[in-house]
């Protein structure tokens, strides 16, 4: 199998060295703090919204939604112990997301710049920001270390728009160089253009950024909002509990960037884009067949955490994070809370619906960094039956969100190393990324051939 590089044109991936790879993808303010302008009444107004080549505008019928099942059923048998896992693409550059579009078309994301199509078996560099922040990845042998080039930042996550082929536009989301330190900005691009990197239209731009937690996870959702988690900036006290501020939050837009009007109102100078608040580093949005959001947020010292939302919710974050700090509080609780002696790095998420791995279906899967491995946790309303938790761990203290219990298993434990996302394809397919040259893998990592695209299947 060929590998990709930065010093040479990318080859195509022959369908000698991909199991059927032709059909393996399925039938400027520098010292603004993100914050919103306000009229004269100190209130915050809506922010005008992109001018568009295309009619941004979108349904929100959620009826129309393919994956929408408002009777879903979580498992009530544990997961299955053992997948294959199969290599499509190796020598990647710290991938970051994977983005489908409906026609089967894969988008993947890379920290340090290049969006890349993959397609029937064939990669290609279609765009790369000018302004994203250098995330230089290690090479075998080369020594990483916490704060490998580009810290934390670079290009993250991207979405295809909901009415893609006739809105083909991809949504992308990175850390660039502002004026007064790095900041995160929300664009678009094109990918119908003959030169799709010309295409670079601003949605905004502006969130406080740093070289830790950027947040960075873009979804479009079942209603075809675009949802988009930004982290902490490494100033919690500054921006999670400030509503005003864009960092530390999970924000629900319109693709043309401007506010919902059904959004929460949190008050007089807050941002009509937040849906909650008190974040740290939230990097996985998923959703359940019925529509409600859930996502993964990196905790400090452990005390990773799996949140179920609900509008206006506020977190927590920094003034609770484990059992002795939530209770007494008026703060929403998370469904898993990792505890201080367990780490997990959560990163990218799928509530997974396909049919492709039937022991995987309708539980969300948790790409592990620190912990390289993937979780698989089964969310059950309080009071119904859960899968047995011989294998995995029960989440059910009296101070997590009593409206859910929750059961995580986990799969690939040192296998693969970090891994940074996982994503259902449009035939229910089941794909990840590696993020074992981004200078944090344990010592096992990087090896020849990372970093992986890889399809997930049954033994």
């Amino acid at each position: 199998m060929k590998r990709l590089t930065r010093r040479r044109a990318l080859s195509a991936l022959g369908t000698g060295s991909i199991v059927v790879a032709a059909g393996c993808l399925g039938d400027d303010d520098p010292d603004s703090d993100g914050e919103p302008e306000a009229d004269e009444s100190g209130e915050a107004t809506d922010p005008d919204p992109v001018e568009a080549e295309y009619d941004l505008s979108v349904d929100h019928d959620i009826n129309t939604w393919d994956g929408y099942d408002p009777e879903w059923e979580p498992p009530t048998e544990p997961p299955e112990d053992e997948y294959a896992v199969e290599t499509l693409v190796e020598g990647l550059e710290i991938p970051w997301d994977l983005a489908f579009a409906p026609d089967g078309e894969l988008f993947v994301s890379e920290r340090p710049g290049r969006i890349l199509r993959y397609d029937a078996g064939t990669v290609e560099a279609i765009a790369e920001p000018d302004d994203v922040v250098d995330a230089e990845a290690i090479d075998v042998g080369d020594e990483g270390g916490w704060w490998a080039g580009g810290g934390e930042g670079g290009l993250m996550g991207i979405a295809v728009h909901p009415n893609y082929p006739d809105v083909p536009l991809l949504y992308v989301y990175y850390t660039y160089d502002g004026h007064g330190g790095e900041r995160n900005r929300l664009a678009y691009y094109d990918v119908s253009a003959d030169e799709p990197a010309e295409t670079h239209t601003t949605v905004f731009e502006d969130v406080p950024g740093d070289r830790i937690h950027n947040g960075g996870r873009i979804a479009f959702g079942p209603k075809n909002y675009l949802w988009i988690a930004t982290g902490d900036a490494g100033s919690p006290e500054q921006h999670s509990q400030d509503p005003s501020s864009l960092a530390g939050k999970i924000l629900r837009i319109e693709p043309d960037g401007s506010a919902p009007e059904d959004n929460p109102d949190l008050g007089d100078g807050a941002d009509p884009r937040v849906f909650t608040y008190g974040h740290r580093n939230a990097q996985g949005i998923s959703f359940f067949p019925d529509g409600t959001p859930v996502i993964s947020e990196h905790g400090p010292s452990a005390r990773d955490e799996v949140i179920v939302l609900a509008s206006g919710e506020n977190h927590g974050w920094p003034d609770a994070r484990d059992g002795e700090e939530y209770p007494g509080t008026d703060f929403a609780r998370p469904a898993i809370n990792s505890g201080t002696s367990d780490t997990w790095a959560p990163a990218g998420t799928v509530f997974y619906t396909g049919g492709a791995v039937p022991s995987l279906r309708n539980r969300l899967l948790v790409g592990g960094l620190g912990s390289e491995q993937l979780y698989v946790v089964t969310l059950s309303p309080a009071g119904e039956p859960e899968p047995d938790a011989e294998r995995g761990i029960r989440y059910d203290e009296d101070w997590l969100d009593p409206d859910w219990q929750a059961t995580a298993h986990s799969v690939f434990e040192g296998e693969h190393g970090r891994i940074r996302h996982v994503e259902q394809g449009p035939d229910g397919t089941l794909y990840a990324v590696t993020s074992n040259r981004d200078g944090r893998a344990s010592d096992a990592f990087p090896q020849e051939g990372d970093d992986r695209l890889v399809r997930i299947t049954p033994p």
